[in-house]
């Protein structure tokens, strides 16, 4: 059925539309028909959005969606201690129905809080029943994804190879790109998430930009932490040919300029996690080293077992950050402060729409209420007090934005979440699930869970 968004002040997110103080959007097909500030459609179901934003569907670049029942347990945690306790610890007890639950969960908890598109940077499977296990959670939920298959990093047994000598699996990825995600323009698609430079030999890295080159998928890595696997091996694999704009950049904190000006020059993407970047010890998000080269990052969560999910902290996070050095260079240089805020924050609500498109490479599909695009939209009410009154939209919805605020959320025009509630009939059965994987995974470290204790008590329910 035809949807018509009515009365709301419709943030598009494109260029020609820009912001309409009181706007409708049509919505037919899966697919946004129009966007105006007053539409007639007989036919259509009328959606009242007085008093909200209208306005695209949050994209989430990075996050470990497998790591969902492990909330909070990595809040203390730096890089290294989770390097240890995940890695090479708690993710080698993982069963297939444990990544389903928290894959399904996590992607719930995404919907909810206004994100329509996820990249689910998946490096715990093992097997690929594991893999058919994400990749089931992510379909079940309704959201669009995009599953980047990884691969896991235990510490290898007597005899086995380390992880940074395996190359990624071409078996799997041909399996998966002619079984379950098969079609290119899915709800779910695949990319590859690898190891890269930092993480492995030269030989691997190499086979694994081919490949995806090949397959025409985008390869996805990790930048930084630690000492890197291979020095010099960006310089070799671009002498080799090997980067360009299927490369996508995951932190990047340790690379030079020079190496930050080749990748903006041969197209590569970066998605930051300035929150946990930051939290971890990986170095402050290099949000400003890629606008000062016409650059810009996507932004994502990362880990749900350090920080929230909330998409809209994250870009404030990436925003105070940047303008925070900013602010301390120009008092090292002049003893004062900038005359102006140097990062409009416009740009961060950038960040998690467009720029999350373009780094997928769907930026015709996603990222606006352009006429044409998937109708992926989030309704995000003002509140009696919360968000009013408004005198700059898109500054409102990034400073005082929330994903609690999240009414509704369109997936290609079918609604994930209606007026506060998520589309999903069994949120409780969900939520009972994921706290009895997560008390089994835990127990491992003897990590004490009162998970059991809170759920005795709770009243339950959607939310």
């Amino acid at each position: 059925m035809a949807l018509l968004l009515k009365s709301g002040i419709v943030v598009t997110q494109d260029p020609k539309l820009g912001v309409l103080p009181s706007g409708d959007v049509l919505v037919e097909g899966g697919r946004i028909a129009a966007t105006a500030p007053s539409l007639q459609a007989a036919d259509a179901e009328t959606v009242d959005c007085a008093g909200h934003f209208v306005m695209p569907g949050l994209i989430n670049a990075h996050m470990h969606t497998w790591q969902t029942a492990l909330r909070s347990v990595a809040a203390n945690w730096t890089l290294l201690e989770y390097f240890r306790h995940v890695h090479a610890g708690l993710a080698t007890v993982f069963t297939p129905e444990d990544i389903h639950i928290a894959t399904l969960a996590g992607a719930l908890n995404q919907l909810d809080h206004g994100v329509t598109t996820l990249v689910d940077w998946c490096h715990n499977n093992p097997t690929s029943e594991h893999t058919d296990a994400a990749i089931a959670g992510l379909t079940e939920s309704g959201i669009r994804a995009a599953f980047f298959h990884g691969s896991p990093k235990p510490d290898p047994k007597p005899g086995e190879p380390h992880f940074s000598e395996v190359p990624h699996p071409r078996k799997e990825i041909e399996r998966l790109l002619k079984g379950p995600l098969a079609d290119r323009t899915g709800h779910v698609t695949l990319g590859m998430a690898v190891l890269g430079p930092h993480y492995s030999t030269l030989d691997v890295s190499a086979h694994d930009f081919a490949l995806a080159r090949e397959m025409g998928l985008v390869a996805s890595m990790h930048q930084g932490g630690g000492e890197a696997k291979t020095p010099g091996g960006w310089e070799t694999l671009m002498a080799q040919g090997l980067v360009g704009p299927h490369i996508n950049i995951v932190h990047g904190n340790n690379l030079t300029d020079a190496q930050l000006k080749s990748f903006v020059d041969l197209g590569v993407s970066f998605s930051i996690t300035p929150e946990n970047e930051m939290a971890q010890g990986h170095g402050h998000p290099i949000t400003g080293r890629l606008r000062a080269l016409g650059s810009a990052p996507s932004v994502g969560v990362d880990l749900e077992s350090a920080i929230s999910g909330d998409m809209f902290t994250v870009a404030r996070m990436a925003l105070a950050s940047q303008r925070a050095l900013d602010n301390a260079a120009e008092r090292t240089r002049s003893g004062g402060i900038p005359a102006t805020s140097t990062v409009p924050a416009a740009e961060a609500l950038d960040w998690i729409t467009t720029r999350g498109a373009a780094m997928l490479g769907m930026a015709d599909r996603i990222g606006s209420l352009a006429p044409g695009k998937q109708a992926d939209i989030a309704v995000m009410s003002l509140g009696p007090l919360a968000m009013w009154p408004v005198h700059d939209p898109v500054a409102t919805v990034v400073m005082q934005g929330s994903g609690a605020r999240v009414r509704d959320v369109l997936v290609a025009g079918r609604f994930a979440k209606r007026e506060g509630k998520l589309v999903c009939s069994d949120v409780a059965g969900v939520r009972a699930k994921l706290a009895a994987s997560g008390e089994r995974i835990l127990s491992r470290l003897q990590v004490k869970s009162i998970s059991r204790e809170i759920a005795a008590v709770s009243m339950g329910g959607n939310q």
